[in-house]
């Protein structure tokens, strides 16, 4: 399988953001021929306080961002994993944090709302807190993916393996992580929370992340990037450099048999409470 994942740098203006998205997906079906694209997290908006947020969202199915992911899976005929959308939330002012995944015909086959909300006080000095706005979720999702098991996460969701040791027990091989990190934890804790996750899953795991900034209020806030790809040894494969654009890589499926037959922790795990799935 081959994967590439767009890292893209949106602001407060959505079709300018959607826009780049396109080219960016064109770019790489026409240069690597993906069989699986990935979006960041919120792929399409970022920046502006809470009505603005609440503009930005979407319903859950027909908006643009929906729309253009759709459109784009059924005319390259590729899989699209479109990072994730505020979803709207019927009777609920608030929204959900969405990844929807599409096949090559542009069918919906999954979604997934995150389940972790990100309230924390950042060692940049801001506090964010997205469960003032953001629904979570509480369903785990895994998908078939042309016989490939693919689980699903959305960023914050990394700090807590039970999630992944969840999806992993629910046959996945692959793990997608859409993002939107910040600098200063990114800088720390990316690549060694993804390495972390792939090497306890046994799986091969795409962490996908927005680069650059974004307008908050009268500030900017960062963003770390470096969208990456670890087998299911924990090597870093792929990753893309900084700014924005894509970065792609072959996927030898046969290599996560061969790791789990080496060191079977699936078969190994006694304590505590057996993760249900």
């Amino acid at each position: 399988m081959k994967v590439s994942l767009i890292q893209n740098n949106p602001g407060n203006d959505k079709a300018a953001n959607l826009a780049e998205v396109r080219r960016l997906i064109e770019e790489a079906v026409r240069l690597d021929r993906p069989d699986l694209i990935v979006l960041p997290e919120v792929f399409d908006w970022m920046g502006g306080g809470g009505p603005e947020k609440v503009a930005a969202t979407e319903p859950s199915s027909g908006g643009p961002s929906y729309s253009l992911c759709q459109g784009l899976a059924r005319t390259h005929r590729v899989w699209i994993h479109a990072g994730s959308i505020r979803e709207q939330v019927p009777g609920d002012e608030r929204f959900a944090n969405t990844t929807v995944v599409f096949n090559r015909d542009g069918a919906e086959v999954a979604r997934y709302s995150k389940i972790h909300m990100f309230d924390i006080k950042g060692p940049d000095g801001f506090d964010y807190r997205e469960s003032a706005q953001c629904k979570p979720g509480d369903d785990i999702v895994v998908y078939d993916c042309e016989g490939v098991t693919v689980g699903c996460a959305i960023c914050y969701d990394i700090r807590f393996p039970e999630l992944f040791q969840a999806l992993a027990r629910r046959g996945a091989k692959i793990i997608v992580l859409p993002a939107a990190f910040t600098l200063q934890t990114g800088q720390d804790h990316w690549e060694v929370l993804c390495r972390a996750r792939a090497i306890e899953t046994e799986t091969f795991f795409l962490a996908v992340g927005q680069t650059g900034s974004y307008p908050q209020g009268k500030e900017r806030r960062s963003l770390y990037g470096n969208s990456l790809v670890c087998d299911p040894w924990g090597h870093v494969i792929a990753r893309a450099s900084n700014g924005v654009g894509f970065v792609s890589a072959r996927l030898d499926l046969d290599r996560v048999d061969q790791v789990r037959a080496q060191i079977p922790v699936g078969e190994h795990k006694v304590v505590g409470v057996r993760i249900p799935g």
